[in-house]
């Protein structure tokens, strides 16, 4: 009998090892360009600061950027060419050219560091994205890179990354006459906690940092940008080093330190909590008990409204917000308000009317902890239009930057004017003549017994 061939087993076992391997180098490398193969290999070699320099006439006209490194053997190369140290806060990994850090409200300082690979986030600070663009040929103007734009893709949600969620922006430089033609590079915004989370892009926070047009000590300010800076899929904004006199960018970048740029967007932290809100209503005295989501009311009548909020989330939610916006035509009545929970599990009298003006903080609860508010209103006539009225009230229950509302609806009828007018010149008339008939017959019973 013929042995089974193992080979084919082998084989596949070999090919998953490969494609494991393939797929593991792809996901782990931080930066790339157009020349990098799709595992992750190759791309852009990496230059010394001296190497570029001494070899001036081997990059001729052709633009690149971001490519450098500075070797251990450069400081000592630029002192003795330069007679000075290397210029403090020069990136030394170029590749590594996207960072953030927390926006403190100050430029500078030890506290002040940028993170090139991963910063923690906290929820509701604010962070400032930093791409640094360097065309890194030698040859200055004379190697001048064309229809340069730079844009940051900012992900809506953040993703499960080995148990901690993580957003990752990606930055990106092109030129249309560089070689490579398109750069990129990423840092990651994490949590610790497995809190979920998004990042807002603060409108408008866009800026050009750069010695041309860009230039503090020139125009005051850097240059701010379109908010087409988070638009990547469309290519991004133009940004550029001259000033053609309006202070627009014209896309063009010569080679050399002098001509590098900053680009920075802000962004906000916030923690996507998960909970939930319900509010209901039901009419004061009424023998049906049920709460709804609408009732039908007449002017004079309570109504009572329930709030529900719950921690449907894995986590500890602190600081619970709720506030109620009372429409017109509803009045609150004080001292109607109470709250249920585990702290107070009978339900408990609220004195203040904060629920009802500025929100009502409600502690801190554990997942799975619920809270229940109910408080009562009259319905009024203070502005009620002719025919059916809807009176919406609205709650908004936050845990810190995340807020959910829901409402609930009170329906009423207000009687036209002309169908009063209507109605009263009828009734006269069938008063008049209920009177008439009652003399009639007064009169008629008289008679017959004069």
């Amino acid at each position: 009998m013929k042995k089974r061939k193992k080979f084919p087993l082998a084989y596949f076992s070999m090919m998953l090892i490969l494609l494991i391997s393939i797929l593991t180098s792809i996901t782990s490398f931080a930066w790339g360009d157009n020349t990098m193969n799709p595992d992750g290999t190759g791309g852009r070699p990496s230059y010394s600061l001296q190497y570029i320099n001494e070899h001036a006439a081997d990059f001729g006209s052709t633009p690149f950027f971001n490519s450098i490194t500075i070797a251990d053997t450069d400081a000592a190369w630029y002192k003795d060419n330069f007679g000075k140290d290397l210029p403090t806060g020069i990136v030394t990994h170029e590749k590594n050219f996207v960072g953030a850090r927390e926006n403190t409200g100050v430029d500078a300082g030890p506290e002040n560091v940028w993170n090139g690979n991963d910063i923690t986030v906290e929820d509701g600070k604010e962070y400032i994205i930093r791409l640094f663009v360097h065309n890194n040929n030698p040859n200055g103007e004379n190697a001048i890179a064309e229809n340069v734009k730079v844009a940051f893709d900012v992900p809506i949600d953040s993703q499960d990354v080995n148990g901690q969620q993580q957003v990752q922006v990606n930055g990106y430089i092109t030129s249309s006459n560089a070689t490579p033609y398109k750069y990129w590079d990423y840092v990651n915004f994490n949590t610790t906690n497995g809190q979920k989370f998004h990042l807002d892009y603060v409108y408008g926070s866009g800026l050009l940092e750069n010695r041309g047009i860009g230039s503090k000590t020139k125009y005051g300010a850097a240059l701010p940008l379109s908010d087409d800076v988070v638009k990547a899929a469309s290519g991004g904004t133009l940004i550029g080093y001259y000033d053609n006199g309006d202070r627009t960018p014209d896309g063009r970048i010569p080679g050399c330190y002098e001509y590098d740029s900053y680009v920075t967007i802000k962004v906000k932290a916030v923690f996507d909590y998960d909970f939930m809100t319900e509010k209901k209503v039901r009419i004061v005295g009424d023998t049906d008990k049920t709460w709804k989501k609408t009732v039908n009311a007449k002017v004079g009548d309570k109504v009572e409204f329930l709030i529900q909020y719950k921690n449907t989330s894995d986590l500890r939610q602190a600081g619970v917000t709720i506030k109620d916006t009372m429409p017109s035509n509803l009045r609150f009545i004080e001292d109607s308000i109470k709250i249920k929970n585990s702290s107070h599990p009978k339900g408990d009298k609220i004195v203040d009317d904060y629920l009802v003006t500025t929100g009502l903080r409600i502690g801190n609860y554990d997942p799975g902890e619920n809270a229940y508010l109910t408080f009562t209103a009259e319905v009024v006539d203070e502005d009620l239009a002719e025919g059916s009225n809807t009176l919406v009230n609205w709650v908004q229950v936050g845990v810190v930057g995340t807020t959910i509302t829901d409402y609930a609806r009170v329906i009423l009828y207000k009687e036209p004017l002309w169908f009063k007018i209507i109605s009263i010149t009828l009734f006269i008339p069938i008063i008049i003549c209920l009177i008439a008939i009652a003399i009639l017959q007064y009169m008629g019973h008289k008679k017959r017994h004069s």
